[in-house]
């Protein structure tokens, strides 16, 4: 399970004392406990755990772009080593051009014609990519496509 293993990675960072990883994997373990005890459960399941991580990730993305806008580079770059570390405990992403076939397909099957389907492609195709994607560019894929 992905919480076991993000776990056995803190203990890991603990012993050798690599205060950036078991910072950034206390905190996740942190959020996923609190999600654990909303959904009023021991352990997430690795899905559970993968829209937590993903969360953490499109914090750590705003606050990097943030501290670049307050000219933070410091703060910047220990953002990007922690965005590192949660984005290694994410699934393989997929490329851009097997999202396309994926929206693709979605459109035929969907019968879209215009930007106004949007939310029907969008929804079977997030079905298809799971945890594989980000939902941001899986959403410009599709309304670049729509709006041809």
């Amino acid at each position: 399970m992905l919480e076991e293993k993000i776990l056995n990675d803190y203990k890991t960072a603990m012993k050798s004392k690599d205060a950036l990883r078991s910072s950034a994997l206390s905190f996740l373990r942190s959020q996923m406990m609190n999600a654990a005890i909303e959904k009023r459960k021991k352990n997430l399941d690795d899905t559970e755990a993968i829209v937590v991580i993903k969360k953490q990730i499109k914090q750590r993305q705003d606050s990097i772009e943030q501290f670049k806008k307050g000219n933070r580079l410091d703060l910047a770059d220990k953002e990007t080593k922690e965005l590192e570390i949660l984005q290694s405990y994410l699934p393989a992403q997929m490329s851009e051009e097997e999202i396309k076939k994926l929206i693709d397909e979605a459109v035929e099957q969907t019968g879209a014609v215009g930007i106004k389907d949007m939310g029907r492609v969008m929804k079977e195709v997030l079905a298809k990519v799971g945890g594989q994607a980000d939902g941001k560019v899986v959403s410009d894929l599709v309304k670049s496509k729509l709006s041809v």
